[in-house]
């Protein structure tokens, strides 16, 4: 744990510096860091392109920004800090009436000594981020502003690290790669994707698992707009976002609220103590939204540890690198590989014998040596629910016992050709008709 935590931290101290939006060189510098990682297939769609009902903003350029006296006295500099320029702001140098001037700075009140992480995407505007304190120091009649910016055609950048397993049915994971020096959301995120895949990279596994890297909102709606057989495709999926607060592991369901991914991770979480971080679905939050829109309603979740305005640090200069842990990230990736496990595990089957019970006898069984570290219970319950209607995880959960010993039953009964595995049914969303084109 202290060594992954240890890695898992050091890709986030490494992101930390570079200057990200939802496009420009700040987000294919994320990518190729990824990429240096893990497998990874970077994308770039040109600015217009329609994706479903948006279009790919103009490609966002900084080479600067400041705000200072007019007697050439610095007091805002993103230099010193990313947040310091409002997202998407347009080229500005002049002196600004200091009156004019208010209505393009940003601060909290109740948040003094911290700069906000502020937006504007699709208004043209500009902004300067700021501490409430320094805000208050500002007694000039008038500033100098300098944002060197452009809004120029270019792209929008994504990647994905697509790992094929025995089957061709999909896990989705995907994390937001576009905010600028905010540790917990999502660094952590990126950092636990990475280590997640290198994981799996590392071992057989049956699904095929695609990670994906886009910027939040547009980036996933442009993922969808290019996947449109993503419901016939994807089997489970997760969102990976504020990983690395000291705040306990919490789940957020998928829009169906029942899902297989749903249930593994509620078991998961209760499984630590923490049934009571188990969320509803609403319409809010990351990137789960874009997947569970109906259109789509994809079995897709979030995964976080406390969840988003629910911290004092969240979109502000406070979610650093002091925020997040070595421990946190380590604990979000053990609870993530835990989901996954289950997922890889967890099976429906037909007892080739359902005639009576089978003599376990003579398969070794009972008390041969392939019995050795079974639970016999588990065995008899295995053969009895294996009726093509009940999955593994249906199975643990209906007679109280841990997973892993249902399956450790089922793997045995397979070997002695008493389970015969039932091919799965595509866990497409049922999508009305006016939905389908």
């Amino acid at each position: 744990m202290t060594d992954i935590g240890t890695v898992l931290y050091a890709h986030a101290a490494a992101l930390f510096p570079i200057y990200r939006s939802i496009t420009g060189e700040g987000v294919r510098i994320t990518l190729r860091y990824i990429q240096d990682q893990i497998p990874l297939n970077i994308k770039q769609v040109p600015t217009g392109t329609q994706v479903l009902d948006w279009k790919i903003p103009a490609e966002w350029s900084v080479c600067g920004a400041s705000l200072s006296t007019i007697d050439g006295r610095t007091i805002v500099d993103v230099q010193n800090n990313n947040l310091h320029l409002m997202q998407y702001s347009t080229p500005v140098d002049r002196i600004v009436p200091r009156q004019e001037l208010e209505g393009h700075l940003h601060s909290l009140p109740e948040k003094p000594d911290l700069i906000p992480y502020r937006t504007s995407y699709y208004r043209r505007d500009w902004g300067i981020c700021l501490a409430h304190n320094d805000r208050l120091s500002l007694t000039d009649e008038a500033y100098r502003v300098r944002i060197q910016t452009s809004l120029e055609p270019g792209h929008l950048s994504y990647g994905e690290c697509v790992l094929p397993g025995s089957e061709d049915a999909e896990v989705l994971i995907s994390a937001h790669v576009c905010h600028p020096s905010l540790a917990n959301d999502n660094l952590s995120g990126i950092a636990v994707a990475i280590e997640m895949a290198r994981a799996l990279a590392s071992r057989p596994h049956r699904f095929t698992y695609r990670f994906l890297f886009a910027p939040a909102t547009i980036g996933a709606i442009t993922w969808l707009h290019h996947n449109r057989d993503a419901a016939e495709r994807i089997r489970h999926g997760l969102v990976l976002t504020c990983l690395g607060d000291p705040g306990a592991p919490t789940y957020k369901r998928s829009r169906r609220g029942t899902a297989a991914i749903d249930r593994y991770a509620e078991y998961v979480l209760q499984g630590d103590g923490h049934a009571d971080r188990v969320l509803a679905f609403t319409p809010t939050g990351y990137d789960e939204r874009q997947f569970c829109s109906p259109g789509f309603d994809l079995p897709v979740g979030c995964l976080m540890r406390s969840p988003n305005e629910t911290f004092p640090e969240y979109h502000t200069s406070a979610d650093n690198l002091s925020f997040v842990t070595p421990q946190a990230l380590a604990d979000s990736l053990r609870v993530l590989n835990d989901i996954v496990e289950l997922a890889e595990r967890d099976e429906t089957f037909r007892n080739t014998a359902p005639w009576g019970e089978p003599q376990l006898g003579r398969r070794g069984l009972h008390d041969g040596k392939r019995a050795a570290g079974l639970d016999r219970m588990a065995i008899l319950w295995v053969l009895n629910l294996s009726d093509g209607q009940h999955s593994l995880f249906d199975i643990a959960r209906h007679c109280g016992m841990p997973f892993a010993a249902i399956a450790a039953a089922a793997d045995a009964l397979r070997d002695v050709g008493l389970l015969a595995p039932i091919a799965p049914q595509r866990s497409g969303a049922v999508t009305p008709a006016a939905w389908r084109a």
